[in-house]
């Protein structure tokens, strides 16, 4: 698995990298404990060094991720991330520098860890000034509780006020070939300030898989059920585009998840995916991604083919746009 640096910090992950939400929380029931540590340790054979979790997914999350990785803690970076209340987005937000601290301590409990690689802010609080937020992990930085600050799903001015007060590694926000918003002012904003981009949802949460049509259905508890760009008319015309990246992926000998990341991997040498899956067979899919190898024509064609056929539906509802900062 090749490495990155993200951005000018220092801080240096697998290409891709392992979301480990799905295991416990937003597509329907949790994966068995032992089958998810199973998961994780076969990321890490494969070359994933970087671990995403949050008290956000719940706090069985964190402690299976801090089980599985505990034989090799020292050789890996695990992610996780404060910003609700009580650890919970539907109770609302609060990132004050008191709840941080709670947090902090939390979460070390639950990986069993003594510090945490990659601190993110999991949303843009506004009642909270943000030099708070950031002076609050700049203090963790200095006493040796987290080693990297991020912020997720950060507009521009968040991300700069924050930079200014400890700098940044990282930004984790939704970008893929189906979520291109990032391009228009996040990602030159990255580049300027030397901050690393980890892409949540590469794979347009599965659809970019090629394996989601009009005849599937979702279980109980899964996010998209209630996402516009799943619903009927919007899946039918997205396939369209899935399709056509499908003629891509047969020419490359690849499948249309490897060429997803493959496009992710090839926009910029500091952006670090992270899929997520409860499957084997996938996690071997999406590392394989790292390997696929697209040239200036291969670019050229998908871009091509984005530009042909746009993207149907929202991303999010209503109700979860208003959470995202721009």
């Amino acid at each position: 698995m090749q490495k990155r640096q993200l951005g000018n910090s220092g801080l240096e992950v697998s290409a891709i990298g392992l979301g480990c939400m799905g295991l416990t929380f937003g597509y329907g029931p949790a994966t068995d404990k032992a089958e998810a540590i199973k998961l994780i340790r076969a990321a890490y054979e494969r070359g994933v060094t970087l671990f995403d979790t949050a008290e956000a997914y719940g706090q069985i999350n964190e402690e299976m991720v801090g089980e599985a990785v505990a034989p090799f803690r020292d050789q890996i970076v695990i992610a996780t991330k404060f910003g609700f209340k009580e650890g919970n987005a539907a109770a609302g937000l609060d990132s004050r520098p008191e709840r941080i601290r709670t947090v902090v301590e939390q979460s070390l409990k639950r990986l069993k860890t003594d510090y945490i690689d990659l601190f993110y802010q999991h949303r843009v609080d506004p009642n909270v000034p943000m030099e708070d937020v950031a002076g609050a992990v700049r203090d963790l930085i200095q006493e040796g509780k987290v080693k990297y600050f991020g912020m997720c799903e950060a507009g521009v001015k968040a991300i700069r006020d924050a930079h200014a007060v400890q700098p940044l590694s990282a930004l984790q926000s939704e970008y893929s070939m189906f979520t291109r918003e990032p391009e228009d002012v996040i990602i030159p904003t990255l580049e300027e300030l030397g901050i690393g981009f980890i892409p949540f949802s590469p794979l347009g949460k599965g659809f970019l898989t090629g394996k989601i049509d009009g005849a599937t259905t979702f279980a109980e508890g899964d996010v998209r059920n209630n996402l516009p760009r799943f619903a009927d008319e919007a899946r039918q015309a997205n396939n369209n585009l899935v399709a056509l990246i499908g003629k891509v992926a047969e020419r490359k000998q690849a499948t249309p998840a490897q060429i997803a990341l493959a496009w992710l991997l090839a926009q910029k040498p500091w952006i670090a995916p992270i899929p997520g899956t409860t499957k084997l067979h996938r996690l071997d899919e999406n590392v394989g991604g790292a390997a696929v190898e697209l040239t200036a024509a291969d670019l050229q064609e998908i871009a091509d083919v984005l530009a042909k056929v746009p993207v149907q539906g929202e991303r999010y509802n209503a109700a979860m746009m208003k959470s995202i900062n721009r």
